[in-house]
Parts: C-alpha cells; sequence; structure tokens
C-alpha cells in the first residue's frame, strides 16, 4: 500500500516541478498543484484504507484494559513442548504411513 503512495506522490512532485518551469507556471501554481492532485486524495485514500486496522488496534486494547482479562495462551504448540523437542509445531497431526501390505502397481513390459 505504501509503494502505491510514494508512487504516486513521486507523480505529484514530477507534476509540480513541470509546473514550476514552464514559461507560463508559478511557484504558487506548483505548491496547489502538489497539495491538491497529491497531498490530499492520497491522506484521504490512506486514511480509508488504514481504518481497519485502527479499528483492530482500538478493540485489541478495550480487550486488554478489560478487567478480568488473561493474556491468550498459544495454542498452536503442546503443553510443555518446546522447538528442540517438537520441530512441527503447527497444530496438525502427523501424516500416517501408507499400510505395508499394498504392493506399488507396475507397468506391464
Amino acid at each position: 500500500m505504501y509503494l502505491v503512495a510514494i508512487a504516486w506522490l513521486y507523480v505529484t512532485v514530477m507534476m509540480a516541478v513541470a509546473e514550476a518551469a514552464a514559461p507560463g507556471g508559478s511557484w504558487l501554481g506548483a505548491f496547489f498543484t502538489f497539495a491538491l492532485y497529491g497531498v490530499l486524495p492520497l491522506s484521504i485514500v490512506l486514511y480509508i484504507l488504514g481504518t481497519p486496522a485502527r479499528k483492530r488496534r482500538l478493540r485489541a486494547a478495550q480487550t486488554a484494559q478489560a478487567p478480568g482479562h488473561a493474556a491468550p495462551e498459544p495454542t498452536s504448540r503442546a503443553a510443555g513442548a518446546t522447538d528442540a523437542i517438537a520441530p512441527d509445531a503447527g497444530g496438525q497431526a502427523p501424516a500416517a504411513a501408507e499400510p505395508p501390505g499394498i504392493a506399488p502397481m507396475r507397468e506391464k513390459a
């Protein structure tokens, strides 16, 4: 998201430079070009796109301040497991081996 914002600011800076360098252009026109084409719309778009993250942070802060709130315990690891003992602590059961009584199919020659 920030890459697009930086690219848009670059475009508007180049527009402002072109406005200032034009024979009939002015520094005031360049400033308003940058402010009205770059900073104002970009600030509105970034504010709107940042709303879900702000809501999540606010909800997390309210939950943390609630009385009787305990810190969440990690659910992906077994009780007492460490990285050295349980390298695959993803919470999924390991795949079972195939039964030994099944022979692989071979092509007929």
